[in-house]
């Protein structure tokens, strides 16, 4: 299942991710925009690639443009405001089906 089907995890733009796997892994940056249709956001300073440009109009000169390329969501986590660690979100439904605020305590192991 995609995160389409399940529903986006609930980050925004403008907030503070790690990245937790893959070259950039242990980097932080702002998400500057979230593709919901393909389950990415792009991060600022992060997977950035190299884009070859022809002249035009807009450029006259053309010539080689760094920008930051889309992550997919799993990669990244939120990092918490209080102690700077990323931390995992989750989103509890109440009865009448509205959502409840995202938790951003860690759930101890061996509890049920």
């Amino acid at each position: 299942m995609s995160y389409v089907e399940q529903g986006f995890p609930p980050y925004k733009k403008n907030d503070v991710v790690q990245v937790i796997s893959g070259k950039y892994k242990g980097k932080s940056g702002k998400i500057l925009r979230m593709l919901k249709s393909s389950g990415r956001v792009i991060v600022e300073k992060i997977n950035v690639v190299k884009r070859h440009t022809k002249p035009s109009q807009k450029d006259p000169q053309g010539g080689i443009v760094e920008k930051e390329a889309p992550i997919h969501v799993s990669k990244v986590l939120p990092l918490s405001a209080k102690t700077g660690k990323p931390v995992r979100v989750s989103v509890w439904l109440k009865e009448g089906g509205e959502k409840k605020k995202p938790s951003t305590k860690k759930a101890k192991r061996g509890s049920k």
